[in-house]
């Protein structure tokens, strides 16, 4: 499928209510798991999801549109949610989250992009050019891609459980 703002938002837009009908109020048991030393678990990944609202997308987004390729993107760090959910409950992240996606989304909305905006490029520290479209594009994406990792590693809590079953589920395999 070929990039497209408005098919973008629908799921941008979602995810924050995905998350909560997925993990909000569930026991510790299901949202601190994780699968051992260098996994996240599903708090771990909000925490992720709520740093990146601040700190990847949209402050990118402004970098490519107001100052292109003479200002490359800052480095992301991937585990700040480490330190910054520290002593926050998952429902606390989930409404951070549910917020900082709406800050962002406003801000998107307020570029009002054209065709020509999504063309223009940035430099990312690892990858180099990328344009606004890429961005957009992989802000779904990562979305997405947390999603299944929540779903996954919540599945995987009941691995051994499944019993023979587990042939039929590669989610758990």
């Amino acid at each position: 499928m070929e990039f497209q703002l408005d098919l973008a938002l629908e799921i941008l837009g979602r995810t924050p209510d995905t998350l909560r009908v997925l993990l909000k109020d569930l026991s510790d048991a299901w949202v601190q798991s994780n699968e051992g030393e260098d996994t996240w678990s599903a708090y771990d990944v909000v925490g992720h999801l709520v740093h990146g609202e601040y700190t990847d997308w949209i402050p990118r987004a402004r970098i490519i549109l107001t100052q292109g390729e003479a200002h490359p993107f800052e480095p992301f760090d991937r585990f700040a949610m480490f330190q910054e959910s520290r002593g926050k409950s998952l429902n606390e992240l989930l409404d951070t989250f549910e917020r900082a996606r709406t800050e962002c989304l406003s801000s998107l909305h307020s570029f009002q992009l054209s065709t020509n905006d999504l063309k223009k490029t940035g430099i990312h520290p690892e990858l180099g050019v990328v344009t606004l479209e890429q961005l957009l594009a992989t802000w779904v994406v990562h979305d997405l891609s947390h999603i299944a990792q929540i779903a996954e590693v919540m599945a995987r809590q009941y691995r051994d459980g499944v019993g023979p079953w587990k042939a039929y589920l590669p989610v758990v395999q």
